[in-house]
């Protein structure tokens, strides 16, 4: 493990794998950490890749800015480009990206204020938030006025601080379908509660809103990439990410059936395929 700092005086946990010439650099979701893609990392060095990940600020071994850790938060999603430049600095030879979750909303970020990758490969991108009627305009309304009213720091209202493999059982989880890894999830929460954090704040969900309403504006870079999605998706908004594939060019949008929002924590065959699919991209 290494310890890199952000030009804004922030401490980034990260890690580095050596498999190859190449790097595969694995941006992280929400609530994530380095341990979570051991298997991952091992799989793609035996594919003939280094790997490098880190844990965003807020989330994992890395600098929490609340007083309560158990709250994931930033003031901007800026910050999180930050934390991405720092760990540039591990990446040799040519880089390819992997960006799951909320760290498909930064990829895409990153890429559009010029970052040069040779692909990147999306696991359920955060593109838009799944929230339907008239729970939008108050999401956005309370969101929106946390700052106003002092209530940036505070958890968004009705989600739990807890670990949320900790506070769901595996049967009807919004993760994964895959008994063996939701188990696996739950032992590192019980092992490693200082690399967990639950629900959001306030501040966090308003600039994740800002920030995907920002992006949406944007055509699409002319990387190489791909995306893959289950259609049991709840985490993420799947018209957002079928929209911005749609313009993407040269672009491939896969779906899985029957998978939920951890493509990488998935069943076996669907880990398998997604990587492979990965790998076709970055050895085309």
């Amino acid at each position: 493990m290494r310890i890199l700092r952000t030009s804004d005086g922030c401490d980034i946990r990260a890690a580095r794998w050596e498999g190859g010439a190449d790097t595969v650099l694995i941006l992280q979701g929400r609530t994530e950490y380095i341990e979570k893609y051991d298997g991952i990392a091992a799989d793609l060095v035996s594919r003939g890749f280094s790997v490098v990940t880190f844990d965003w600020r807020g989330q994992g071994g890395s600098t929490r800015p609340l007083n309560d850790p158990h709250i994931g938060h930033v003031d901007s999603f800026a910050e999180y480009q930050l934390d991405l430049d720092a760990a540039l600095d591990l990446v040799t030879g040519r880089l390819h990206v992997i960006a799951h979750s909320m760290g498909g909303c930064i990829a895409l970020r990153w890429l559009l204020r010029g970052g040069q990758a040779a692909a990147v490969a999306f696991s359920a991108p955060m593109w838009g938030i799944p929230l339907a009627g008239l729970m939008r305009p108050i999401a956005n309304l309370v969101a929106g006025s946390s700052r106003l009213l002092a209530r940036g720091h505070t958890i968004v209202p009705g989600i739990s601080p807890m670990p949320y493999v900790l506070d769901a059982p595996f049967k009807g989880n919004i993760l994964t379908t895959d008994p063996h890894n939701y188990a696996r999830l739950q032992e590192d929460a019980r092992s490693m509660p200082d690399r967990m954090v639950g629900g959001p704040s306030l501040g966090w969900l308003n600039a994740a809103l800002i920030e995907m309403r920002e992006l949406e504006r944007h055509d699409s870079p002319d990387t190489p990439a791909l995306a893959m999605i289950g259609t049991a998706e709840r985490v993420v908004d799947k018209a957002a990410v079928t929209a911005r594939m749609a313009r993407w060019p040269g672009a491939g949008l896969h779906t899985v059936h029957g998978a939920e929002h951890e493509i990488m924590m998935e069943r076996p065959r669907t880990r398998t395929a997604f990587l492979d699919a990965a790998e076709r991209l970055f050895r085309p």
